[in-house]
């Protein structure tokens, strides 16, 4: 092969490199996919607010037919971590809230009873949106599954951080610690072989908690 042709390939082969390096750096991660939803949900919310006040003369269907696509693309989204899917499952929750309530008043807007309808639509907006949301976790021996106490732990950070509740000082080896010691105890009171930990939302305050597992063959 020629001096030329040598060079040639070189340069295909970087250009190459170029664009697979450029293709990555702008391809978002999952937990700005996620801070994105989070955003756009506000962002429709202030919208329709604007509508619903006659700022605006179209609601923002536009809007929400995006963010409804991206909805769907995350839920199908496999890779997702433990607490990355309990932040979609409360921003989920958090954007059905909205939605119902948007329906209601539009319909009370046809039926020419926009007070009474947003009312009605609040307290269930609340309702779906206070309901109990949870991921749980179950282990054998909690001093060296450390995959699982870390899924738990990321998921116990993200709930909390939801719900507007301090972190700062919940480092994740003082978690494991607490845990695997939780752990160990529960299995020598209860008789058990595996312990299930659970992390849950509850009317906007986290819950954590312990309970031996069974098995049938247990």
């Amino acid at each position: 092969m020629g001096l030329r042709e040598n060079k040639l390939v070189r340069v295909g082969q970087q250009a190459r490199i170029k664009n697979k390096y450029a293709a990555g750096d702008n391809t978002p991660s999952l937990d700005e996919q996620l801070s994105r939803l989070e955003e756009d949900i506000r962002r429709l919310r202030i919208e329709f607010d604007i509508f619903f006040n006659g700022a605006a003369k179209r609601p923002p269907y536009d809007t929400k037919g995006r963010i409804e696509t991206i909805i769907k693309r995350l839920g199908d989204d496999r890779t997702l971590t433990y607490a990355q899917r309990f932040r979609y499952n409360s921003l989920i929750a958090r954007y059905n809230a909205f939605r119902d309530l948007w329906r209601r008043i539009m319909q009370g807007r046809e039926e020419g009873r926009d007070q009474v309808s947003a009312a009605k639509a609040n307290v269930v907006s609340r309702g779906v949106d206070q309901r109990q949301r949870s991921v749980s976790f179950v282990c054998v021996d909690a001093r060296k599954e450390i995959p699982t106490i870390k899924s738990l732990y990321d998921s116990f950070i993200a709930a909390k951080r939801e719900c507007g509740e301090p972190t700062a000082d919940l480092s994740f080896s003082r978690f494991h610690s607490s845990i695997a010691s939780k752990a160990d105890s529960l299995k020598e009171r209860l008789r058990c072989r595996q312990v299930e930990f659970s992390v849950s939302v509850e009317n906007g305050h986290v819950r954590f908690k312990a309970k031996a597992f069974r098995t049938p063959h247990d």
